[in-house]
């Protein structure tokens, strides 16, 4: 028979832990209506170990706490309320937006609280992670080629714009054009930036993509502060900076910093606010994510890298006292497969390191051979098949990709969902052309056979987003299927 309690056990006495009412209680800001109420007012965050070799305060703008994760969620908002204001749009409309990724979360957000259809046109190098977010906020996602052009016909604007023109009751917003867009920051991060340091501001350091966010934030802290220092960031690779000697060499060429930097000027960026421009380079901007992210405790991206990376040089002339703010536009949750994984970042040669090459080695997998894997034969499709047939397919079995054979069963490149529907969407090939007469299969894959090792396997992936592994002419696997 279990004992009788006779009486309750006294209560944890707390007041000993505590200094005061309310020692460990900071100011919590009342119930919020919806989540784009809370965009904004983002923290302002001093460096300590990253500069400490600097006699100025080094300050980081950490726009990854906005509610979609990045500095466009701020434009995202803004462009779809000037929008509803003016009686552009009206709910059951569709938005569409060409982007890097970013400003399509912050509008898709929007649209998703609002009541907005959303299509989102992004180049196929921005990564899955972003793609997955829009997703889930229930946006339409067309992919088009990363090499096109800004103005060739399978750009993500210009397929933009020719969707705009078939589907009824849509608009683009257009970041790149939106006086909105500028007017964000104008009205919004610069005068919390003016807040938080009452106007003491030595230096402003951002990258610059549609230019949006340096334009309107350098506007309005030099209306009170005219002697502020702005300093331009953009990727080699970009021809954004001016003197336009600074984008040579280089010019064009491709790198994998997203978010910052283009292939032409945008209408919202207003060169002449910039007093300085630094040019960066993918490795000393993504080492200096990594950086942040492990001497500072900033989980941001690698927009955020180059931007820091730019200020340590430009704020080498300041002085002690003086401030340096720098915009950290994103998080690192858009790169968990890219820049924060060793084996990528070693693979691109952006780190060189034994000890995680070793560990690569290390694991319990990495000396089986992709023969013992007994692999099924993997969905494949004839050159022969229709476009519109081939992305039925890929919606259907939830691939992005799908390697493509030839009559003999021999594998001659991949097709992607992207490259597919951007070509039909501009007109290059009807959706009834097959994949090899529409031009759409690539064909650079990396070949292993079937003795190699998975650890190979494993780094040729990351380099290549797909291969082959062959014995006697004949394909056995494929990465959406093998790994």
């Amino acid at each position: 028979m279990s004992p009788k309690i006779t009486a309750k056990p006294p209560l944890r006495d707390f007041t000993c832990h505590s200094t005061g009412p309310a020692a460990s209680l900071k100011y919590c800001p009342p119930t919020a209506p919806n989540i784009l109420s809370v965009i904004g007012n983002t923290p302002l965050v001093k460096l300590q170990r990253v500069s400490s070799h600097l006699p100025c305060n080094i300050y980081v703008k950490c726009e990854y706490f906005n509610a979609g994760g990045s500095v466009k969620d701020r434009i995202g908002l803004r462009m779809v309320e000037d929008a509803e204001k003016s009686g552009r749009i009206k709910k059951g409309d569709t938005l569409i937006e060409p982007t890097s990724g970013n400003t399509g979360i912050g509008i898709a957000l929007a649209a998703a609280v609002k009541g907005y259809k959303c299509i989102i046109v992004l180049p196929e190098k921005m990564s899955k992670e972003k793609v997955d977010v829009l997703k889930a906020l229930g946006a339409e996602i067309i992919r088009t080629p990363t090499e096109a052009a800004w103005d060739a016909p399978d750009s993500h604007i210009s397929i933009a714009r020719k969707l705009q023109a078939e589907t009824p009751n849509s608009h683009i917003l257009d970041q790149y054009t939106n006086p909105a867009n500028p007017l964000a920051h104008y009205d919004g991060t610069a005068n919390e930036l003016i807040q938080q340091l009452d106007g003491k501001i030595d230096m402003l350091v951002a990258g610059a993509g549609t230019g949006g966010t340096i334009s309107g934030i350098a506007a309005r802290i030099k209306e009170g502060n005219p002697n502020c220092t702005v300093v331009g960031v953009d990727p080699v690779g970009s021809i954004l900076a001016v003197p336009d000697s600074l984008n040579d060499p280089g010019r064009l060429s491709s790198y994998h910093v997203e978010g910052i930097g283009y292939d032409f000027i945008p209408n919202v960026l207003d060169r002449s606010l910039v007093d300085a421009w630094i040019k960066t380079k993918d490795s000393e901007s993504l080492v200096m994510m990594r950086r942040l992210i492990r001497d500072e405790g900033l989980l941001c991206g690698g927009s955020s890298g180059a931007a820091v990376s730019a200020a340590l040089q430009a704020a080498s002339a300041l002085k002690a006292g003086q401030n340096c703010v720098v915009i950290l536009p994103d998080s690192v949750r858009n790169y968990m497969t890219k820049a924060l994984s060793d084996d990528w970042m070693i693979d691109h040669e952006f780190i060189d390191d034994d000890i995680i090459k070793k560990k690569r080695y290390e694991n319990w997998w990495a000396e089986k051979r992709v023969c013992d894997l007994n692999l099924n034969t993997p969905l494949t499709i004839s050159r022969n098949v229709r476009c519109k047939d081939a992305i039925a397919l890929l919606k259907k079995e939830g691939f992005d990709m799908v390697p493509v054979i030839d009559e003999e069963g021999d594998v001659v490149g991949v097709v992607t969902e992207g490259n597919m529907s951007s070509t039909i969407i501009s007109g290059r090939a009807s959706p009834d052309a097959t994949v090899m007469d529409a031009g759409v299969i690539y064909k650079k894959f990396k070949k292993l056979s079937m003795n190699a090792r998975l650890a190979d396997l494993a780094t040729a992936l990351d380099m290549e987003p797909y291969g082959e592994s062959f014995e006697s002419g004949v394909c056995y696997s494929h990465t959406q299927y093998l790994l």
